[in-house]
């Protein structure tokens, strides 16, 4: 009896074992941004902004170049040149760096969630208009500049926003 009880616990257990624990950490697929980079700059009418140095424990996990009118979300015509950089800080938090060129309002409306005006940071001596979303969650800050509106935005500090922000440069 005490034979035939192991043998129905044995897989009952390694089965529970294989099924229910967690992994260690997300499986995060990271992607390449330098030469989406290089294309962005050599074809977008602004200056296009990057990090330049981006913390060991950061992973890029978002990057898109679309000029305006090639195809974008559902196929649709892009009503402006866009650039999309976002990564996962180290505490697995999405922080992304928008630009475009066109249409800035609705830009900042999707980017920032219907972000509300929440003053203002000033990074590097440039300012940038704060926004925060209705429920508080997701930060942004804002800037109009170079023919380009260009959002930091993540569900963090505005002083970590600010720490990003301060890292962008167009070489």
């Amino acid at each position: 009896m005490v034979r035939s009880l192991v043998v129905i616990l044995l897989p009952l257990i390694a089965i529970t074992y294989f099924f229910t624990r967690t992994p260690d950490g997300p499986d995060v697929k990271t992607v390449e941004w330098a030469p989406v980079l290089v294309q962005a700059r050599d074809q977008a009418p602004y200056p296009v902004l990057a990090p330049r140095a981006v913390p060991p424990a950061w992973r890029a996990t978002q990057v898109t170049w679309v000029p305006q009118g090639r195809a974008y979300l559902n196929g649709e015509p892009s009503p402006r040149n866009l650039w999309e950089l976002g990564f996962l800080d180290a505490d697995n938090t999405f922080v992304e760096l928008v630009q475009g060129d066109l249409e800035a309002r609705e830009l900042v409306e999707d980017k920032t969630r219907e972000g509300l005006a929440d003053g203002s940071s000033d990074v590097a001596g440039d300012t940038w208009d704060r926004r925060i979303s209705a429920d508080e969650r997701t930060r942004s800050l804002v800037r109009t500049a170079d023919g380009a509106t260009t959002i930091v935005v993540g569900d963090l500090s505005y002083g970590a926003l600010e720490s990003f922000a301060s890292t962008l440069a167009t070489d």
